[in-house]
């Protein structure tokens, strides 16, 4: 679960990113986070992954909250998440399955339950065949497949998708949110920050709109509040 409240965020460069922003997010959710760029989306995120704490108010997630977490807890509030980023992040040098065996082995898995999670998560995302490829020898499409899959491989509470569509056409965006779609209805919480309004007026969810730090809609369904009249 996410739950800001009344959130100031001042960066040291006198930048106002964030001005009283409350929003929640429960478990199980689906949510779409959009606005144009530098109207706070990336700070959010950055408070979410306690790679910045709030100037004011109260920031929590999954559990922990940001104001008062201890370095030593970090890592534990990371875990719960997964993020998935545009630029795919994987490891030109290992394998698909090499890719995701690294990640849980980063928080102390055994060798078992590498080899009993990864085939599961790989067919999960549609990949069950790739395990053995590098990323170089993928389509854009196949990549950020892999990147949600390193993101779920964890069995994290929560998924964070950032801009997760941006190097993809229009036709590998709509599967990479279909399968986004698909993990949500297995129970894990989605938050997917885009500002591509075609995409989000595609589904029917719940949608967060922000524009120069403050959030100025909050509905289900479609791209409202950032269209101008």
């Amino acid at each position: 679960m996410i739950r800001l409240t009344e959130v100031e965020k001042t960066y040291e460069n006198g930048t106002h990113a964030l001005k009283g922003v409350s929003f929640r997010v429960d478990d199980g959710e689906f949510v779409f986070l959009v606005g144009p760029s530098g109207s706070g989306k990336s700070t959010i995120l950055k408070l979410l992954t306690a790679e910045e704490a709030p100037t004011a108010g109260q920031v929590a997630v999954n559990g922990y909250n940001v104001n008062t977490i201890r370095p030593q807890q970090v890592p534990f509030l990371r875990r719960s998440l997964g993020v998935v980023f545009q630029d795919f992040r994987l490891i030109d040098k290992k394998t698909v399955y090499e890719n995701m065996s690294f990640a849980m082995r980063a928080i102390g898995a055994s060798a078992r339950e590498v080899r009993k999670r990864i085939p599961y998560v790989l067919d999960l995302v549609g990949l069950g065949e790739k395990g053995g490829q590098f990323p170089g020898q993928l389509s854009g499409g196949e990549q950020q497949r892999v990147a949600i899959a390193r993101a779920l491989v964890n069995n994290p509470n929560m998924i964070i998708a950032d801009e997760p569509t941006g190097n993809l056409d229009p036709s590998r965006s709509y599967e990479i949110m279909r399968l986004l779609e698909r993990i949500n209805e297995l129970g894990t919480t989605i938050l997917v920050v885009t500002h591509e309004k075609e995409l989000v007026n595609r589904f029917s969810k719940r949608v967060l709109t922000i524009e120069n730090g403050r959030i100025i809609s909050d509905r289900q369904g479609g791209f409202y509040g950032y269209e101008k009249k």
